[in-house]
C-alpha cells in the first residue's frame, strides 16, 4: 500500500473535525498503538501510574568473602579498645547476618576477668535481649560456672559471631572467617588468662583444628592469636556446649572434669 495522497490525508482530517476532534492537545504526536512505556517515552512525560521519585543513593556493590574479611581485618585493627571495637561492628555492613539479625550481641561479663569464654553465634534470646547464653543454654552455663566459684561478674563471655544467624543455623566458613578478626582483637583486647572454648565451632576455628569437640575437650591446648598479627600463647580447655549438654546429659559427667580442669589452673594447680 503507497503513501495517501495529499486529497486522503484533507479527507481524513475533516473527518476528525466533523467527530469533534477539533483542537492539538501535546507538541509530539503520540502513537497510541504503542506499548505504555513507549508512548510516555515518545511523550517525554513519565507514565501517569509511575509518579517519579528522587533517585535513591547508588546501591554499594556486595563484596566478595576474600574482600569483605579484609575490610574486618582493617576494621578490627583499628580498635584500640573494647568500646571501638564495638563501635565497629555496629558500623560493619560486609557480614550478610548482620541484615537479618536484631542487633548486635558483642559480651557480657568483666573485660578484666581471668576466664574469656567464647561461644559460637548467640541464639534468638540473645538477639532479642543483646546478651551471649541468656536462653536455656545459658542457664545450664551458670550453673556450670558456679559450680567452680564462678559467676558472670568473674568472667567474660563472647560469641564467636556476633550476630544470630538465621533459623539459629551453623554459621557459614564465609562468616566465621569475616568474622574472626573481630574476635582476635576482641581477645587481644580482653589479654584473659585462660580461654574457655564453648563448643565444637569455636574450638575448631580458634584452635585451627578439624577435629570434633569430643575429641578435643578436656585437654589443655594453646591458642596462639590471629595468624596475621602477633602471636599470643594462651591456655585454651574446650567444652561441650550446654545446649548439647541438655540433649546429651550423659556427657554432664565429662563436662564437669572438664570444669574441674579449669578451677586448677586458675588455682594454680595444673
Amino acid at each position: 500500500m503507497g503513501e495517501p495522497t495529499k486529497e486522503e490525508l484533507r479527507a481524513l482530517l475533516e473527518w476528525h473535525i466533523d467527530a469533534g476532534a477539533d483542537e492539538a492537545i501535546g507538541d509530539a504526536p503520540r502513537n497510541r498503538y504503542a506499548p505504555p512505556q513507549t508512548a510516555a517515552a515518545q511523550s517525554g512525560l513519565p507514565p501517569a501510574s509511575a509518579p517519579t521519585a528522587p533517585p535513591g543513593p547508588p546501591q554499594r556493590p556486595v563484596p566478595s568473602p576474600d574482600e569483605a574479611e579484609l575490610s574486618a581485618r582493617g576494621a578490627a585493627a583499628a580498635c584500640a579498645d573494647l568500646e571501638s571495637l564495638r563501635a565497629a561492628l555496629d558500623a560493619f555492613d560486609d557480614c550478610a547476618i548482620k541484615k537479618t539479625a536484631t542487633q548486635l550481641v558483642f559480651a557480657d561479663g568483666d573485660p578484666e576477668a581471668e576466664v574469656m569464654l567464647v561461644g559460637e553465634a548467640p541464639g534468638a534470646d540473645e538477639d532479642r535481649i543483646g546478651r551471649p547464653f541468656v536462653g536455656a543454654a545459658g542457664m545450664l552455663l551458670d550453673r556450670m560456672l558456679a559450680a567452680i566459684g564462678l559467676d558472670r561478674t568473674s568472667v567474660y563471655i563472647a560469641n564467636m559471631l556476633p550476630w544470630r544467624p538465621p533459623g539459629n543455623r551453623k554459621p557459614t566458613p564465609n562468616e566465621i572467617a569475616v568474622c574472626l578478626p573481630f574476635l582476635y582483637r576482641h581477645i587481644e583486647l580482653v589479654a584473659p588468662r585462660v580461654l574457655v572454648l564453648v563448643g565444637g565451632t569455636s574450638a575448631s576455628a580458634l584452635l585451627g583444628t578439624s577435629q570434633g569437640i569430643t575429641r578435643i575437650r578436656g585437654r589443655w591446648h594453646v591458642f596462639r592469636g590471629d595468624p596475621t598479627g602477633a602471636p599470643a600463647e594462651i591456655p585454651a580447655m574446650p567444652i561441650c556446649h550446654p545446649a548439647y549438654l541438655l540433649r546429651s546429659p550423659g556427657a554432664k559427667k565429662e563436662a564437669w572434669q572438664d570444669l574441674l580442669k579449669i578451677r586448677r589452673r586458675l588455682d594454680g594447680e595444673d
